[in-house]
């Protein structure tokens, strides 16, 4: 993998044609936004759980439905977008983002909030397959590299400002007036994004299959894919679960709402920064020596959280953010490599689908636990699950090899 530097980054903007500057404007204020809203939900939790009197299930069931919404409707987002323009589809998206929260802002129950997230899960869907596409078709070349790296870094600001921003709202309003006025941001950014958004022709898809040929990695290792796509499976589920129950792990040490942001602001920092470190960390041991280490890391990191007091534990959660969120960026950037050229986009189109869905469906599975065992004996059996991705890394050794070069143990 390509080492990016953040030079590369800051480097794209002074040759910007305005078709492209404004490509990748409107897709990285979206994936901003959206990844946002996302993880907002974890601060949310604990005073929806207060107000409402809600088990862990229920509050999995209101994260996986939004989770789960946006899984599910990713690839019918993209056939909606050569139907009727991917400008006007992402618009749409972003302002029912916007709408369902503020729809939770007013929700009385759980049935309520379940539906205002069901709203907002199936806007989000429209992000991820319609503006990572625009930014595809604007750059070519090497350039689309630097594009698709600044537009993956707009998403982890998303997920650092917004929750930020709502845990010093909550300092000085309840959170249903904070959440109407997070979800009117949606509905501005949706107006912007249908006037600025470049318009482009559909793209046949027989012109991306010609002249493709199969890669060696895929004729040699012919369930590689499937390999991949499980370590994705379990390390995203590994994610959702963690960051269900961290919220409630702090509040047991003694920590505010505001601090419970504090802390998810920590991770989300970690997890940025190990975007970007991992490339590094992969480029010299690995893919195979990348996932065993983050992997590794991350149930080390949970298992060391859990007996630590408050102040350390906030001082080691950017730690474990990188770990958590670092392996994805290796895992999906080893796609293209492990299957046929053309049949790439829709591999990429299957494996946000299926790590996604998995982050929908572990916070019920988890939350169920939870309630039996205790928030302390479920992260234990999330630190014991991530270990799964071993072996399944140690049977893709030789996968990589034209990407990352060999691997070590």
């Amino acid at each position: 993998m390509r080492r990016l530097h953040w030079e590369d980054i800051t480097a794209l903007a002074p040759e910007l044609s305005g078709e492209q500057r404004r490509a990748a404007s409107v897709a990285g204020a979206a994936h901003a936004l959206h990844d946002g809203y996302t993880d907002l939900i974890y601060i949310l939790l604990p005073l929806w759980q207060a107000e409402f009197g809600l088990s862990y299930a229920a509050l999995g069931a209101l994260r996986s439905v939004f989770v789960g919404a946006m899984a599910c409707l990713q690839i019918p987002a993209g056939l909606a977008s050569e139907r009727f323009g991917a400008g006007a589809t992402l618009a749409l998206g972003t302002a029912l983002a916007g709408l369902g929260y503020c729809f939770a802002g007013v929700s009385t129950g759980f049935v309520m909030l379940l539906a205002a997230l069901l709203i907002s899960g199936i806007g989000a869907s429209t992000q991820h397959p319609i503006a990572s596409a625009l930014v595809a078709r604007a750059f070519a070349g090497p350039r689309s590299l630097k594009a698709l790296g600044t537009y993956n870094f707009a998403g982890d600001i998303g997920k650092m400002t917004l929750p930020a921003l709502l845990s010093l709202m909550l300092l000085v309003m309840a959170w249903r007036p904070a959440l109407a006025i997070l979800g009117c941001l949606g509905v501005a950014l949706a107006l912007v994004i249908v006037v600025a958004a470049p318009r482009y022709e559909r793209v046949v898809a027989a012109k991306a299959a010609a002249g493709t040929k199969v890669a060696p990695d895929s004729e040699r290792h012919p369930f590689a894919f499937a390999l991949l796509l499980t370590i994705g499976i379990i390390d995203s589920a590994t994610r959702m679960a963690f960051l269900l129950f961290l919220p409630f792990v702090l509040r047991n040490k003694g920590a505010s709402e505001q601090t419970i942001g504090l802390a998810l602001t920590l991770v989300f920092a970690g997890g940025a920064a190990g975007k970007l470190a991992c490339a590094f960390i992969g480029a010299r041991i690995g893919a195979i020596g990348t996932v065993w280490l983050t992997e590794g890391f991350t149930a080390l990191g949970i298992l060391t959280l859990l007996p630590l007091p408050l102040a350390p534990a906030l001082a080691f959660l950017p730690l474990i953010g990188i770990a958590l969120n670092g392996t994805s960026s290796v895992l999906y950037g080893s796609v293209p490599d492990l299957v046929v050229s053309q049949w790439r986009t829709r591999a990429l189109s299957i494996f946000y689908t299926g790590t996604i869905g998995s982050g929908a469906i572990a916070p019920i599975i988890f939350g169920r636990i939870g309630d039996a065992l205790g928030v302390w004996h479920a992260l234990m059996l999330v630190a014991v699950f991530v270990l799964l991705t071993l072996p399944l890394a140690a049977m893709l050794r030789g996968a990589f090899t034209r990407r990352y070069g060999p691997d070590t143990a």
